[in-house]
């Protein structure tokens, strides 16, 4: 069933069933009602990542003070997404483009890579999660994809499970199209690793291609920006052996 996009959506972090009454933050009173406008009687949809998404009416018990109840199911909730997303952290601008598109394209699980030519950093994971609810928001996602926090790319690798196969962007591999490699991996469950804006060491790129739980593509014939190759990568993945088919 696909999302009611006319609808205003909200993320709220309370369990939802027929009848959940759940107050508004300031800030969702403030948006809801100063910025869009919206009255008693008027119906939002809400959502928690869990319990599917809801249609909710709104009320108010007091001038400040605005209730949300939830009146029926306007869609379940769907398989959760089990595309693993690992990233080496860009610059912020950059950074939130990627979170949110990685929400977008289909992203379950968000891993913070740190690379040896890393060059940007994540100080605040809260940053990447409130971004993470709002691309959810907009974008009619009813999963939200956990955010993990930032580690080391060789931790990683020691610890990684060998039924989830690895699919790391080399930009160093001599072919140009992806789909040949993509079409021999037989595993379901799924990472993508994008490297930074520097790109992998050779130290690293020799250590992936060592690991038979990894399998390198290469992006086509041109040089792309970390944030692009990762919404590339994304849409090739998915699109051959991943949710879209």
């Amino acid at each position: 069933m696909r999302a009611n996009f006319r609808m205003q959506r909200l993320f709220i972090n309370v369990p939802l069933a027929k009848g959940t009454v759940y107050e508004a933050s300031r800030e969702q009173f403030n948006y809801l009602v100063n910025v869009l406008r919206f009255e008693a009687g008027d119906a939002v949809l809400v959502f928690n990542g869990q319990d599917g998404e809801w249609q909710a009416e709104l009320s108010f018990p007091t001038k400040k003070r605005l209730f949300l109840t939830a009146t029926e199911q306007a869609r379940p909730q769907p398989a959760p997404c089990d595309l693993h997303y690992l990233f080496a952290p860009l610059k912020v601008g950059r950074l939130d483009y990627l979170v949110q598109k990685a929400v977008e394209m289909g992203a379950g699980l968000l891993q913070p890579v740190m690379t040896q030519h890393v060059q940007g950093k994540i100080s605040n994971l809260e940053r990447v999660r409130a971004n993470v609810i709002e691309a959810a928001e907009q974008c009619g996602v009813l999963g939200i994809p956990d955010v993990t926090e930032p580690r080391k790319l060789e931790d990683i690798l020691n610890g990684w499970p060998n039924d989830r196969r690895i699919i790391f962007c080399d930009e160093g591999d001599a072919g140009q199209n992806p789909l040949p490699v993509l079409a021999a991996v037989k595993e379901r469950k799924l990472a993508l690793l994008i490297g930074p804006e520097g790109g992998f060491s050779e130290s690293e790129r020799s250590l992936l291609r060592s690991l038979d739980f990894v399998t390198a593509i290469p992006l086509g014939p041109r040089i792309l920006r970390a944030d692009t190759a990762a919404v590339a990568a994304m849409a090739v993945i998915q699109a051959s052996i991943g949710d879209w088919q």
